[in-house]
C-alpha cells in the first residue's frame, strides 16, 4: 500500500474516505440524498409490484407446474477440469482461494470459509468439473451431492437464496441434467423436478428485486432457461422473454457495452446469452431480435477491452482474465476485425498504433442501481506496449474481495489523479443504509467532456470530469498523445477552477498515481525527474517527467490470477494553486530484445497470498 509518511498520499481505504468539504457540501447532500430516496423507492417498488397481483404475463404472476421431463439441456461454454473432480471425490472442497475438508461431512454442512467460497458451493458450477471427468464415480459423486442439497441446503441457505446464487444454480443444474440423471433412479428424478421447479418459482419471484445489472439479468437468463428446457413452461417462457428483451434493451449500451461499464460484465454475459441463442435453435424457436442484437453489439467490445496480452484492462470490477473462456467466445465471432476506437456509450476510448495501446475511461460513473461494484476511475488509463502491460490499475481480486473491494473502487487505486486524498466518486456510507442497498455510487463526475482527433499522424485523445467540482471547486483535464509509430505516450493534467467557483485554485495537494504491472523492473536514474521501466523480453521505457520529483512508491495488483501481489506505483506530488498543469511522457528506448537461451529473468515481486 501507498507509503503515509510527508510527502506520500495515503490511499483511500474502507472508512478513510473523506466527506465532501469547502464549496457546496450543503448542496451534495442535498443531491446525494435525493438521489438515494428515488433509488429506495426504487426497490420498494420493485418489491412491491413483485408481489402485487398483476398482468397475466407478470412473472411473478406465472404458474410454474413440476415438468414431467426436460425437453433441452443448455451448453456449457465454461471449462471443466478433471482434476478438480478428483480432489472433490477426496472431500476437498476448493473455492475462490479456500480450501474446506469434508471428513465424512456433506459440504453444505460445512461452517463456510468465506462467502464467496458459500457462493461458489450453493451455485453449482464446480458440477462441469465432475462432468468433464466422465467417469461413473464422477457421475454418482455429483448425484449424491446435489441429493444432499436438496435435503438439506445447510448453513448457508440465505447464501444459497440469495437471487444470483440461486440463478447458477438453475442453470448449473439443467446444463449439467444429463450427466446427473443418467442412471438415476423414477425417486432422484422427480425430486430432482419439483426442486428445480420450486427454485425457479423463487426466481420468479426475484426477478423485480434483484440488484440491477449483471445480477438481475443473470436471473432472467436463468429463468429463460428454465422455459425452453422445461416441459409445460410456455407461459413462463413467453413472460421471461417478454421481460429479457426489455432487460437486454436497457442493460446493453449501443456500442455494446453494460450499463455497469464493467468490461468483465460482457464475458459473464456472453458465456451465458450464446448457450441460450443456441438453446432457442434446439427448441426451433427464433431468438429474440433483442438477444440477438445485444450479442452482436457486445462481440466488438471484447477486443476493444483487449491488451496485447490478451488480457482485459482492469477497469470497474474487473479482474484476471480468464483466458480459456475469452477464446471460447472469440471463436463464436463472425466479425473478427480490428476493436472499435472510441465506445462513447459505454464511456470509453481506445488509442491503438503499431502494438501499442492505451485504454481510458472517459464516462461518468454507472446509474446508481448499477453501481454497486463501479469504481472512481475517470480518467484513469492502462497502457501496454506488444504482449507487456505497463500501466495498469489495481483492478479487483477473486480472492477475498469483500477485504479488498472498497480500496480497489477508490480513486488512488487507478492510474489518474487524486486530489486531496479523496476519491472523485463518493460512495453510500452507514452501515444501515449500506445493509439495504449495498455500496454504490451517490455522486461523482456528472459532466465529462472528450475531444478526439489526429495531427501529423498522431492519435490525440482529451477528456475532463467534475468530480472534484464540489468538494474543490476544480475540474480534472488529461490529454494523451500516442505517436504513429507507437514508440512514445505523452501526457498532460490540467486543473482549473469549475464554472461558478473561486477564480484561483485552492491550496490543496494532488497525487498523479501511474501504477505498473507487475512484470516491470524500475530503475532509477541520475535524474529525478527520469525512471526506466524494464520490460520481460528486452524492451525498456521511460517515464519522464520535466522539472518534477518522481516518487516510487509500493502498490498492489488486485488482477492475477493467484491472488493480490506486490508491485510499484510511479507518483507526481503537487499543490493544485502551484502546479497546476504537469506533463510527462512515456518514451520507448530500447526494442525488445530476442531470446538469450532457455533461462528467464525472474520476478522481484512477492505473492501476497
Amino acid at each position: 500500500m501507498a507509503n503515509t509518511t510527508a510527502g506520500h498520499m495515503p490511499w483511500n481505504g474502507p472508512g478513510r474516505q473523506r466527506r465532501p468539504r469547502g464549496r457546496g457540501v450543503s448542496r451534495v447532500a442535498v443531491m446525494e440524498r435525493s438521489r438515494l430516496a428515488l433509488y429506495l423507492m426504487d426497490r420498494f417498488w420493485r418489491l412491491a409490484t413483485a408481489r402485487a397481483p398483476g398482468a397475466p404475463l407478470t412473472l411473478a404472476q406465472v404458474a410454474v407446474p413440476v415438468p414431467e421431463r426436460l425437453l433441452i439441456a443448455p451448453q456449457d461454454l465454461r471449462t471443466g477440469d478433471p482434476t478438480q473432480a478428483s480432489e472433490i471425490y477426496a472431500g476437498t472442497f476448493s473455492f475462490a482461494g479456500k480450501v474446506a475438508l469434508l471428513e465424512g461431512r456433506t459440504p453444505f454442512e460445512l461452517d463456510p470459509p468465506s462467502k464467496e467460497w458459500a457462493e461458489m458451493l450453493h451455485g453449482f458450477s464446480w458440477l462441469r468439473h465432475l462432468r468433464a471427468a466422465g467417469t461413473t464415480i464422477a457421475r454418482a459423486n455429483a448425484r449424491a451431492l446435489v441429493g444432499d442439497w436438496m435435503r438439506d441446503p445447510g448453513r448457508a441457505k440465505a447464501i444459497a437464496a440469495d437471487p444470483q446464487v440461486t440463478a447458477h444454480r438453475v442453470i448449473s443444474w439443467l446444463t449439467q441434467a444429463p450427466f446427473i440423471l443418467q442412471d438415476a433412479d423414477h425417486d432422484f428424478y422427480r425430486r430432482f423436478m419439483r426442486a428445480i421447479a420450486r427454485q425457479v418459482r423463487g426466481l420468479r419471484k426475484a426477478a423485480n428485486d434483484a440488484p440491477d445489472g449483471y445480477p438481475r439479468l443473470l436471473v432472467v437468463i436463468a429463468l429463460v432457461f428454465a422455459g425452453l428446457c422445461m416441459s409445460e413452461q410456455s407461459r413462463l417462457l413467453r413472460a421471461a422473454q417478454k421481460r429479457l428483451t426489455e432487460e437486454l434493451d436497457r442493460q446493453i449500451l449501443p456500442d455494446g457495452g453494460c450499463i455497469s461499464r464493467s468490461p468483465g460484465a460482457l464475458i459473464d454475459l456472453l458465456l451465458d446469452l450464446l448457450p441460450l441463442r443456441h438453446a432457442f435453435g434446439a427448441r426451433n424457436q427464433p431468438a429474440p431480435p433483442a438477444l440477438m442484437n445485444a450479442i452482436d453489439r457486445m462481440m466488438p467490445m471484447l477486443r476493444f477491452f483487449r491488451h496485447g496480452d490478451g488480457a482485459f484492462a482492469l477497469f470497474h470490477g474487473m479482474g484476471h482474465t480468464a483466458a480459456d473462456q475469452l477464446a471460447t467466445i472469440l471463436a463464436y465471432d463472425d466479425a473478427r476485425g480490428a476493436p472499435v476506437a472510441n465506445a462513447p456509450h459505454s464511456g470509453f476510448q481506445r488509442l491503438d498504433a503499431k502494438g501499442t495501446v492505451v485504454i481510458a475511461d472517459t464516462g461518468p460513473p454507472p446509474p446508481l442501481a448499477a453501481s454497486a461494484e463501479a469504481h472512481a476511475s475517470c480518467l484513469a488509463f492502462e497502457f501496454s506496449s506488444g504482449r507487456n502491460r505497463i500501466v495498469v490499475n489495481c483492478g479487483m481480486t477473486a480472492f477475498n474481495r469483500d477485504t479488498w473491494r472498497q480500496v480497489a473502487r477508490a480513486t488512488a487505486a487507478h492510474s489518474t489523479a487524486v486530489i486531496g486524498d479523496t476519491s472523485s466518486c463518493r460512495f453510500l456510507h452507514g452501515k444501515s443504509l449500506t445493509r439495504i442497498a449495498g455500496v454504490p455510487i451517490v455522486s461523482g463526475p456528472r459532466d465529462v467532456t472528450v475531444q478526439r482527433g489526429a495531427r501529423e499522424g498522431t492519435v490525440l485523445l482529451r477528456a475532463s470530469h467534475d468530480g472534484y467540482d464540489e468538494p474543490f471547486g476544480v475540474v480534472h483535464q488529461r490529454s494523451w498523445r500516442l505517436a504513429a509509430d507507437g514508440s512514445r505516450l505523452d501526457g498532460e493534467d490540467l486543473f482549473r477552477p469549475a464554472e461558478g467557483a473561486p477564480p484561483n485554485l485552492p491550496q490543496t495537494s494532488f497525487a498523479l498515481r501511474f501504477h505498473l504491472h507487475p512484470q516491470v523492473q524500475v530503475d532509477r536514474l541520475d535524474d529525478p525527474s527520469t525512471v526506466l521501466l524494464g520490460l520481460p523480453n528486452g524492451e525498456a521505457w521511460a517515464f519522464v517527467a520535466p522539472g518534477q520529483q518522481v516518487v516510487l512508491d509500493e502498490s498492489v495488483f488486485l488482477g492475477g490470477p493467484d491472488g493480490p501481489r506486490r508491485t510499484t506505483q510511479i507518483v507526481l506530488l503537487g499543490m493544485l494553486d502551484t502546479d497546476p498543469r504537469l506533463v510527462w511522457t512515456l518514451l520507448r528506448t530500447r526494442e525488445a530484445q530476442p531470446p538469450r537461451g532457455s533461462g528467464s529473468r525472474g520476478s522481484r515481486h512477492e505473492s501476497l497470498r
